[in-house]
């Protein structure tokens, strides 16, 4: 077995130490109450860095078992309160298959193409966030100016429209084209949208990536970035930017928000 590569320090597999894992899973019962959980535990977390904005923003993971459905917050209800049993089931023609709330019809045109585009996508996350928002009226991508935006380096695309909110699945088709093979897509005057393998990364690269359009935005503002040249970029992506990496940078944010916020695993 090689060595794994997580934030620059290379783990050996046959060290004394044991180093975490992603869970595996004995049934699609047992894998399907801990993606709720994730799911839960990111919606409280994007609450708590600020990344909600009224109704807007959503997150969604792939159900295990009937894969053309997926589990997403309810319409109108606050990242803050979302809790394990309030996250509803949608199918593949946005209807509310298990829960008692609506779903966001933008969570459905965007994340339905999203999920048929990307089978090797577990979940997708998406929100208004300031600095994402911001960045995205740039219409531009992100360059490789700190270690962390190397792990978007190559990476990330741009969705280089805007028609008013998304509401129509042919709009989102357009922006799960975009997205192409990449883990994010800058949605030009609207915001960040973020894949992964699992609802772990796929809510660390929103994070990471919300605070890279930040530091990419205050620099800019202070003079001119220098940038990591693209040998460097390429090594850093490998280093920074890998599933393993966007899983494991999660862990540490989910024994947070449980240990403060029990109450979301309700």
């Amino acid at each position: 077995m090689e060595n794994q590569m997580v934030e620059g320090a290379m783990i050996a597999p046959k060290s004394s130490f044991k180093f975490p894992q992603p869970p595996v899973f004995k049934t699609v019962e047992e894998e399907r109450v801990h993606r709720k959980q994730r799911l839960a535990a990111a919606f409280r977390l994007f609450s708590k860095f600020g990344f909600d904005e009224g109704v807007a923003g959503h997150i969604t993971a792939r159900d295990p078992e009937r894969t053309d459905c997926f589990w997403v917050n309810p319409f109108g209800m606050d990242f803050s309160q979302i809790k394990v049993s309030d996250l509803i089931l949608v199918n593949d023609k946005g209807e509310v298959v298990e829960g008692e709330h609506p779903v966001n019809g933008a969570a459905f045109a965007i994340h339905s193409s999203v999920h048929a585009a990307r089978p090797d996508c577990i979940a997708a996350a998406h929100a208004h966030s300031m600095n994402g928002k911001s960045w995205s009226a740039l219409g531009r991508l992100l360059d490789p100016i700190t270690q962390d935006s190397c792990a978007f380096y190559e990476d990330h695309s741009l969705f280089d429209d805007f028609t008013g909110v998304v509401l129509d699945t042919s709009e989102g088709r357009r922006i799960a084209d975009a997205l192409g093979n990449c883990k994010a897509v800058i949605l030009r005057n609207h915001g960040l949208l973020t894949v992964g393998k699992s609802v772990d990364e796929a809510a660390w690269w929103f994070i990471t990536m919300e605070r890279t359009c930040q530091a990419q935005l205050l620099a800019t503002a202070a003079g001119e970035p220098h940038l990591i040249s693209h040998e460097n970029a390429k090594l850093t992506s490998t280093q920074v930017g890998s599933n393993m990496a966007g899983w494991f940078q999660f862990q540490p944010l989910f024994d947070r928000i449980t240990k403060e916020q029990p109450d979301l695993f309700d």
